[in-house]
């Protein structure tokens, strides 16, 4: 075998071992985010500008909060159908509590359709909340929107700690927490999560920000599973009162 044939061998390998470590690991842009509805600070219903908001930044799975369907102030119509639409996403809806004439809750917008869904109460004195939990190929992802309650808040923890350790895969949890960093839910969530979000730049409200109260955390007992990089809040946007989180994740086998 003469020296040329030996290197192409030896290059043929070692691109078919980068490719086979390369197919180990894939990449996914989560963004959370509370759209109030579509309602931008203007005050105006825009999902055009949600959707918009959404689209420049490509992600692969969005957690929206506070999103009607079928309610009067939204004229009947299904919102997270129409930002799916509008963005080529599937969506899945999970209502919290009744409101004119239809729901109101959180939801989820996903590049793969899910392989599973649930859903949990969780408590809310002033107002119902609920957990979505949605199982994709590689990871879990949950949202939710916790209540403005403190002790409701607490309540809530060990109830998605509980849902968490149930999977094998990463689980993931989106939302608006309602609490800033330091507080006492927070610090109980960091007992068993670990935040992979920014925690640096304020959330609310979107043109003066001032607090941290949205967040991505990741399971520990099973967050080695994958990396988190690139996290980032989304600043400038007016879309909602609220400014999104994102978190580039990849997953490792």
């Amino acid at each position: 075998m003469n020296f040329i044939r030996i290197l192409a061998l030896l290059f043929i390998s070692s691109s078919a071992i980068f490719s086979a470590c390369a197919a180990d690991s894939v990449s996914s842009v989560i963004m959370s985010y509370n759209i109030r509805n579509c309602k931008a600070m203007d005050n105006r219903r825009n999902v055009n500008l949600t959707a918009e908001t959404i689209l420049q930044q490509n992600p692969d799975i969005v957690c929206v909060q506070e999103i009607d369907s079928a309610t009067t102030r939204s004229d009947g119509r299904y919102t997270l159908g129409e930002l799916a639409d509008a963005t080529a996403m599937h969506p899945t809806f999970a209502p919290a509590i009744d409101y004119q004439g239809g729901k109101y809750g959180i939801g989820m917008l996903s590049r793969e359709v899910p392989v599973s869904v649930k859903q949990i109460a969780l408590p809310g004195r002033e107002e119902q909340r609920t957990l979505l939990i949605v199982e994709f190929s590689d990871f879990v992802v949950a949202c939710t929107h916790l209540s403005l309650t403190p002790d409701d808040q607490l309540l809530s923890v060990p109830l998605i700690v509980n849902e968490a350790a149930q999977w094998h895969k990463p689980f993931i949890i989106c939302g608006d927490f309602n609490a800033k960093p330091g507080s006492d839910v927070i610090n109980e969530f960091l007992k068993s999560f670990t935040i992979i979000s920014q925690t640096t730049h304020p959330t609310h409200p979107s043109d003066h920000p001032k607090s941290l109260i949205d967040y991505i955390m990741v399971y520990s007992p099973n967050a080695s599973a994958i990396k988190a990089s690139n996290a980032y809040v989304l600043s400038g946007v007016l879309a909602s009162d609220h400014l999104p989180q994102l978190v580039t994740i990849t997953t490792r086998y």
